[in-house]
C-alpha cells in the first residue's frame, strides 16, 4: 500500500464488457428533483465521470437531463462517462427484466448503459408497485423466481448488446458465491455498504480473487451520527495529514482496491469528496484496526430500500 497516486483519475477494469469504472462515483439517491439536477451537474463540474442511478430512486429522468446539460457545459463526451442503473425488486421475473432495463434507459435518455445491477437479491411481487404489501402491512415476496433465473435474463441483456456489463447490489457473500459459480457471465461489479465500521473484508477478498469490482456505497456511514465521520481514529488522521475526515474515509475505501459512491449535495462538498489521494501506510493500517462494527442499512435482510429519506 505505498501507492501515492491521485485517486481522482483511477479506474478499475471490468471483467466483461470492456469497461473501465472510475473509482470515484457519484450516487443519485436524492429525494427531490431540484437537488438531484443541481447536484448531478455539480458532480460533473467537480470531475466525477461515474454516475450511479436506480429505478428505485424515482429520479432517473432528472439525472438524465442533468447529465446531458453537464456534458454540454463541460464539453464531455458520452464515452467519457460511466453510467450505472439498477433494477428494482418488483422486476425480478425474467420476462420483466428487459422491459425494466429499457424503461430505465429511456428515462435516462441514453443509447446504452455501462452497467446494470440487480438492486437486491430479493424478489417482490411482480407489478408496478415498488413496495407491494399485504393487508397486514408485510412485504409480498415472489417465491416463484430464483436469483439465478433473474441473472439469466441479465445475461441475455449483455448477449443482445443492451448493456455492456452486469452485476449485483446489496448481496451477502453467502448469496454471491453460488450465483457466481452458476453464472455464465460472471458479475462485473458488486455494490454494497462498506466503511471502516462494516469493512466486508471477506467479500472484498472474494471480489479481488475473482476480478469483480467491489463498489462501496455509504463509505462515510451515510453521514449518520455517531458514525465513521466522528471516529477518533479518523479525526486524528485527518488533522495529521491535513485532510477532512470525509477525505480520509474515501481515500481508505479506494486504497483497499475498490471503488466508491458518495452523494454530495453541494458544489463544495462535491469538490471535497473528489479531492482524494492515497493515505500514508501507517494511517491506512490504523483504520484497518478499527473494531467498531455497525451496518447502517438493513436492506440485505429484507430487500426494502434504505436511506431513502436520509441525507449524506
Amino acid at each position: 500500500m505505498t501507492e501515492s497516486a491521485d485517486f481522482r483519475s483511477k479506474k478499475l477494469v471490468l471483467n466483461h464488457g470492456g469497461g473501465h469504472m472510475p473509482a470515484l462515483g457519484f450516487g443519485t439517491l436524492i429525494p427531490d428533483a431540484e437537488t438531484t439536477s443541481r447536484a448531478t451537474r455539480d458532480a460533473l463540474a467537480a470531475g466525477y465521470r461515474h454516475i450511479d442511478c436506480a429505478e428505485r430512486y424515482r429520479n432517473e429522468r432528472e439525472v438524465g437531463e442533468a447529465m446531458r446539460a453537464g456534458l454540454a457545459a463541460e464539453g464531455i463526451a458520452r464515452e467519457d462517462l460511466f453510467v450505472t442503473t439498477k433494477m428494482w425488486n418488483n422486476n425480478h421475473r425474467p420476462e420483466r427484466v428487459e422491459r425494466a432495463f429499457e424503461a430505465s434507459r429511456d428515462r435516462l435518455g441514453l443509447d446504452y448503459l455501462d452497467l446494470y445491477l440487480i438492486h437486491t437479491p430479493f424478489a417482490f411481487e411482480p407489478g408496478d408497485e415498488q413496495d407491494p404489501h399485504d393487508e397486514a402491512g408485510n412485504v409480498i415476496y415472489d417465491e416463484g423466481v430464483t436469483l439465478l433465473d433473474t441473472w439469466r435474463a441479465m445475461e441475455d441483456l449483455v448477449d443482445h448488446g443492451r448493456c455492456r456489463a452486469i452485476g449485483l447490489s446489496d448481496i451477502l457473500l453467502d448469496e454471491l458465491q453460488p450465483l457466481y459459480e452458476s453464472a455464465r457471465i460472471k458479475p462485473a461489479v458488486v455494490q454494497v455498504e462498506a466503511h471502516p465500521y462494516l469493512p466486508e473484508a471477506e467479500l472484498l477478498e472474494f471480489c479481488k480473487k475473482n476480478e469483480i469490482v467491489f463498489l462501496a456505497y455509504a463509505p462515510l456511514g451515510h453521514g449518520i451520527r455517531p458514525g465513521p465521520l466522528e471516529d477518533p481514529v479518523i479525526s486524528r488522521i485527518a488533522v495529521r495529514i491535513g485532510k477532512t475526515p470525509a477525505q480520509v474515509l474515501l481515500a481508505w475505501a479506494v486504497q483497499r482496491g475498490g471503488a466508491l459512491l458518495t452523494t454530495p449535495k453541494s458544489a463544495a462538498r462535491a469538490r471535497e469528496n473528489f479531492d482524494i489521494a492515497a493515505l500514508p501506510v501507517d494511517a491506512f493500517d490504523e483504520i484497518n484496526r478499527i473494531e467498531t462494527r455497525h451496518r447502517f442499512n438493513q436492506v440485505v435482510n429484507t430487500g426494502s430500500g434504505g436511506f431513502l429519506t436520509q441525507r449524506e
